[in-house]
Parts: C-alpha cells; sequence; structure tokens
C-alpha cells in the first residue's frame, strides 16, 4: 500500500521479537508460529484478514501492525468472537470504543497512543517547552490525521494558545502542499504542527524550506521514520516529533533491540516496529502468565501493571488504552535524538468513557 516500508517495519520487528522468544524457550515450552498477512492500508482487505484469523488459523491472539482504517474495522471483528488483540500503533478511538454500542471493546488494546493523546503531548511541549503562542496545523484528510491533530489543537487552545490556520490535505495523492504552506506563512506563526505518513512529511519539511518558512516544524509518530529522514534530506534537520520510541533510551532492551535491528536489516528501526514489537511482547507476556484461553489472556492484559516495554514503561491499561509517556525526539545530524519528554498524568492519562 502507500506506506509500504511501514507494514516492512512492524513486520520485521515482530520477526525479531519471536526469535527472542523462541530462542528462549518459547511460551510454556511452546514456539511461536508467527502468521503474517498485509492488509496494504485496505480496510476491505483488513475484515477478510480477520476472519481468516479467527476461522482458519485460529490463532490464540492478535497483534495489529497496522493503521487506524484496517485496525478500526478489524476491532469489532476480534472483540466480537472474542480475541484479545493488541494494536501496534493505530491511533483511532473506535479501535478500543465500540461507538454504537457506547461501551468498550474489551479485548481490543492499544500500545500507541490514542490520536488525541499524541496530539495534546506534543501541544504541551510546544507550548510549555518551545514557547510557541501562534501555531498552523497541517495535516491529512483521514483518521490519523484529523484525530492528531484535533488532540493538538484542542489542548493548544487550552493553555492559551491561537491556533491560526488549519490546513487539511488529501491522503492518498496530495504531492503539492505549496499552496496550504503559503497560506500558513502568510500567518507568520511560531511553530507548523504537520500531520502525516513518511511521504507527506518529507514533502511538507522539503516544501517549507523552498518557500523560506522559517517557523519550526513539530510532527508526530508519522515522520518517525528511516524514509522521512531519507527523503527530507538535510530538510529534516531540527524537525521535532512526537512519538513514543526513545533513541537515547539507556535501557539494555531498548539499545539491544536498536543494535539487533540494525544487524538484522541494514537500517535503523522506527516507532512502527518498536510498537509492533511491544504489542507482539505484551500479548506474549498475558499468555506467560494465563495460558493460551481467550478470556483468560483478557484478563491477564487488564491486570497489566509497570510493564517495561520497548516504547517505555507501560503503567496500565484505561479501557484498553496505554498509559506511558510521550517521547519527543529532534532531527540532529539525520537522525532522531531525544529532546524531551511529555509525562504529565493529566495529558498522557486516556479519558474514562461511559
Amino acid at each position: 500500500g502507500p506506506a509500504a516500508a511501514d507494514g516492512a517495519s512492524a513486520k520485521h520487528a515482530v520477526d525479531l521479537a519471536v526469535k527472542e522468544v523462541n530462542d528462549s524457550g518459547g511460551i510454556r515450552g511452546k514456539k511461536v508460529e508467527l502468521i503474517v498477512y498485509d492488509d496494504r492500508l485496505n480496510p476491505q482487505e483488513a475484515v477478510a484478514i480477520a476472519n481468516k484469523l479467527i476461522e482458519k488459523d485460529q490463532v490464540v491472539g492478535v497483534a495489529s501492525g497496522s493503521y487506524s482504517g484496517p485496525t478500526r474495522v478489524a476491532a469489532p471483528i476480534f472483540q466480537k468472537a472474542g480475541m484479545p488483540m493488541v494494536a501496534g500503533y493505530a491511533v483511532h478511538p473506535d479501535v478500543t470504543w465500540d461507538p454504537k454500542q457506547k461501551k468498550p471493546n474489551d479485548y481490543c488494546f492499544r500500545n500507541g497512543f490514542l490520536g488525541e493523546i499524541e496530539g495534546a503531548a506534543a501541544a504541551e511541549y510546544a507550548v510549555k517547552n518551545l514557547k510557541a503562542k501562534k501555531m498552523s496545523l497541517i495535516f491529512m484528510d483521514n483518521d490519523f490525521g484529523r484525530a492528531i491533530s484535533a488532540g493538538f489543537a484542542s489542548h493548544a487552545e487550552k493553555l492559551g494558545a491561537t491556533i491560526l490556520v488549519k490546513q487539511m490535505y488529501k491522503f492518498p495523492g496530495e504531492k503539492d502542499f505549496r499552496p496550504f504552506l503559503t497560506r500558513i506563512k502568510e500567518g507568520n506563526p511560531d511553530l507548523i504542527f504537520a500531520a502525516g505518513y513518511y511521504n507527506e512529511a518529507a514533502a511538507i519539511v522539503r516544501q517549507s524550506k523552498e518557500l523560506g518558512i522559517k517557523a519550526p516544524i513539530m510532527g508526530e509518530e508519522g515522520f518517525d521514520s528511516p524514509k522521512f529522514l531519507e527523503i527530507a534530506g538535510s530538510a529534516a534537520e531540527g524537525v521535532i516529533i512526537a512519538t513514543n520510541l526513545d533513541r537515547d533510551d539507556p535501557r539494555p532492551l531498548v539499545q539491544n533491540f536498536l543494535k539487533n535491528y540494525r544487524q538484522a536489516y541494514g537500517e535503523d528501526a522506527d516507532m512502527v516496529g518498536a510498537s509492533s514489537y511491544d504489542a507482539f511482547m505484551i500479548l506474549v507476556n498475558a499468555i506467560k502468565e494465563a495460558g493460551t484461553a481467550p478470556s483468560a489472556i483478557q484478563k491477564a492484559l487488564l491486570a497489566t501493571k509497570d510493564y517495561n516495554g520497548l516504547t517505555g514503561k507501560i503503567s496500565r491499561f484505561v479501557q484498553g488504552e496505554v498509559v506511558k509517556p510521550v517521547q519527543i525526539q529532534v532531527v540532529k545530524e539525520g537522525k532522531f535524538r531525544r529532546l524531551g519528554v511529555v509525562d504529565n498524568p493529566e495529558v498522557i492519562t486516556p479519558p474514562t468513557k461511559k
């Protein structure tokens, strides 16, 4: 699909995780068999895959390394079947919540951030640390872009900042961002918040430079890819992102993963891979504790506390939503490096729905 590199990252990272688990004796003495399908960022494909995993493959759990569109249509299928699913990085609220029944999809969990949480954390950092007072937004017209930019705008305004303009571009297909960026430039913002996947993100930062825009650009996890750095080139320098992978986290778990990934695949790991690795390992942890009965796995997932994840310490899940700090990275000399962290409980704790 249009974000194939992310699919490859997800699969590569989980392949490493499976090898680690099986090399250390598997789960309760049994080797893990990984069954992989590519949904190609296509919701119809995701529905067929979800049904196949349940009926034909009879899996015991699902780690979903995919975006919001496919994940939110697959989630109700797993929920109905009582099949535990941990989404690596889809941001839409309907992954863990059933809007029709107005109740949680209590077999569905998310290791990545809700769009509104990640957006709010980016705004928290923009206003409190970068001292931005006037901001403009440019985001893609899909679940991801709308959710994350709405979270950013809402929290920025709550903190007293002004949102000058909101520019939404079509996805897939938009390649020329100059008309949107020209409008943004006219407002002379202190900061631009941009939401897009690696291709769009790279085009936005390159075209901003061409137009002589001086305002810093803040992105989100869609920027968090070696492809973004490669396509954007020198224009990526200084770009700040909110994400969940801290490359400078000193924990051996993180540094070993980064080293092993580079050795295995010849490129740097990204948040997509790290999030998918965590989604898989969270499931493994639950199965180790509870066995393979789906209801027992679900209970173990609900009881997760202070889990030492690759993408940060997960203090708990709230209605399937992760509670963990949001990482702020900056591009320095062509690499993502630590800039800060947002761990304010008011910002990173997902709202409880009724």
